[in-house]
């Protein structure tokens, strides 16, 4: 079957979710006095970044809600006992900063419109609809998109096969008519391809060693890439 559509990831594939989170943190921490709790601020964010990925499991195992975790990254960022509304206000703070970084990764905006005439696209991220939606429109790029599909309503992450079977869902398409690009190779490629989808790992730190997966390091590659095969017949000669 021909690919029909495209299904996105949207941190760190369309916008740069690190860089972001690199220079908000940053500021946040300067403005919260906080900047001599560590020794650099990349120690920082790497605590914050490990703290977020741990209580991110928690929520996609259903052991807490989309709130939840973030007020409980928070407490544990800080090691302090926080109130459900000051541990909001924290991460309301941080939001601030955070998002006043926000931008697109240079070759999103040429790719997007490239394979505006001949593919239908959404989005599926492992996240919530309210914040993804919002995160588009500010980056200017919410048009491109027939629905933005989200873990947090869906009650599915990636890589279950759930998360990704609603995303095609949205669009009325069989799995086989859609292509997935994500830049985490188990999470987003590999999880699409074992539900059925045609998977695509962004590679943009040109890390290969995953002949398994189909694999671009620039998102250039990809209007070539679904053009050239029906059904990626010939792909394994990428990456």
């Amino acid at each position: 079957m021909p690919i029909r559509a495209v299904l996105w990831d949207i941190d760190d594939t369309l916008f740069d979710y690190t860089g972001a989170d690199r220079a908000g943190m940053r500021r946040h921490l300067a403005a919260e006095g906080l900047i001599d709790r560590f020794a650099t601020v990349d120690q920082a964010l790497g605590r914050w970044r490990e703290i977020t990925d741990a209580h991110w499991l928690r929520f996609a195992a259903g052991e807490t809600d989309y709130l939840g975790q973030r007020r409980d990254r928070t407490r544990v960022f800080l090691g302090a006992e926080l109130t459900d509304a000051e541990a909001d206000a924290w991460f309301g703070r941080y939001l601030g900063h955070f998002e006043s970084a926000w931008t697109l990764f240079p070759d999103a905006l040429a790719a997007l419109d490239g394979l505006a005439g001949d593919y239908r696209q959404a989005v599926l991220s492992n996240s919530s609809s309210p914040v993804q939606d919002r995160k588009l429109r500010v980056l200017g790029v919410r048009d491109h998109f027939e629905a933005v599909v989200c873990a947090a309503e869906v009650g599915a992450a990636k890589p279950a096969a759930a998360a990704f079977h609603a995303a095609c869902d949205a669009l009325a398409l069989p799995p086989a008519e859609v292509a997935y690009v994500g830049n985490e190779p188990d999470i987003d490629a590999g999880g699409a391809v074992a539900a059925g989808l045609a998977g695509i790992w962004l590679d943009r730190g040109r890390l290969g060693g995953r002949p398994d997966l189909v694999r671009i390091a620039d998102l250039a590659e990809l209007p070539g890439l679904l053009r050239g095969d029906t059904r990626f017949g010939a792909l394994s000669a990428i990456g």
